[in-house]
């Protein structure tokens, strides 16, 4: 399942199973079968593993890195305010 599928799937499905963690995993099958290579050890320290792997395949991680990240920190940002704004008024 691909991303955001599997995000989801996860919280459509969550409150039906009975586990204590779910988590994405993302391409973590296709490194370790060998379908795929992961990015330099450099940019694993760096944190830009997804940057690489965006510019190997464009087409198919364009919308994810594009569009859906910013919307996704647009939301956090918005969340961390109105939290702060709470916060405040107690």
């Amino acid at each position: 399942m691909t991303a955001p599928k599997q995000e989801k799937w996860i919280y459509k499905n969550k409150d039906k199973l009975d586990v204590k963690f779910l988590g994405p995993i993302s391409a973590v099958f296709d490194f370790y079968a060998g379908i795929k290579k992961r990015p330099h050890p450099i940019f694993q320290k760096m944190g830009l593993e997804w940057f690489v792997r965006f510019l190997m395949e464009p087409y198919r991680l364009w919308r994810r890195n594009i569009v859906s990240n910013p919307k996704f920190l647009l939301r956090i940002i918005h969340q961390y305010f109105s939290q702060s704004e709470v916060r405040r008024k107690e």
